[in-house]
């Protein structure tokens, strides 16, 4: 990791991703920014733990992007690990219903690494996050229904914690904007080392985006790196 002083104001952010989940909550940092989506290889190395899996994306997508000296490059990576099995988005509605099957009524962890790139300053910095997900015992026809409407496709896991159709989470411990592939805390807490100030009130408006009451978004905020 290389850091040194800032010495030109930051005017704006580049998101590093085409997902409108993180378009709607950087929004929430009220910020201007622009998305450039990175195109990376995303296979896992032989060996490589999901930690390091995730960081090693986020920090790869954050890289390829190019930025003027006046931006912040920030990039994402969310995978979603049950027992010692990654799993990233379904190839079909057949994995999809694979996935949705082995996560059903049982515990798993969601990994979202952030890497943020200030290239004039030489500043580079990657956060994790990690949230425990407790999925409920939904049925087969729940899990049918809800791969007919898509949504399932594009997610690491094969679901999205928000969907008010299927609901599939029963209860999290950790920060839920991270299972959504954004931990907007994280984010907000790590802006202030590129002299970011930020206006908004980001736990705030998080909690009212997202009807959810967060228990851990003060010890998020007020953790020293």
């Amino acid at each position: 990791m290389l850091e040194s002083q800032v010495n030109m104001k930051v005017e704006k952010l580049v998101l590093a991703s085409n997902s409108p989940r993180r378009q709607q909550l950087i929004k929430l940092l009220e910020i201007p920014f622009d998305v450039r989506p990175a195109d990376v290889d995303e296979r896992q190395f032989p060996g490589e733990t999901p930690e390091d899996y995730v960081r090693r994306l986020s920090l790869c997508k954050a890289k390829a992007i190019t930025a003027t000296p006046t931006e912040v490059i920030i990039a994402a990576d969310t995978i979603v690990v049950h027992g010692e099995q990654v799993l990233g988005k379904p190839t079909d509605e057949h994995d999809a219903f694979r996935m949705l099957s082995q996560l059903r009524g049982d515990q798993h962890e969601v990994f979202s690494a952030v890497t943020m790139i200030d290239k004039h300053a030489d500043i580079i910095l990657t956060l994790l996050a990690k949230t425990d997900v407790f999925m409920r015992n939904y049925s087969d026809a729940e899990i049918k229904d809800y791969i007919a409407t898509g949504d399932p496709m594009d997610k690491a896991g094969a679901y999205a914690i928000q969907h008010f159709g299927f609901k599939p989470v029963e209860r999290i411990v950790g920060c839920y904007a991270s299972v959504m592939g954004f931990p907007l805390c994280h984010v907000a807490r790590t802006l202030r080392r590129f002299d970011i100030d930020l206006a908004a009130d980001v736990p705030g408006q998080c909690q009212a985006l997202l009807a959810y009451h967060c228990p851990v978004h003060e010890a998020i905020l007020s953790y020293q790196e």
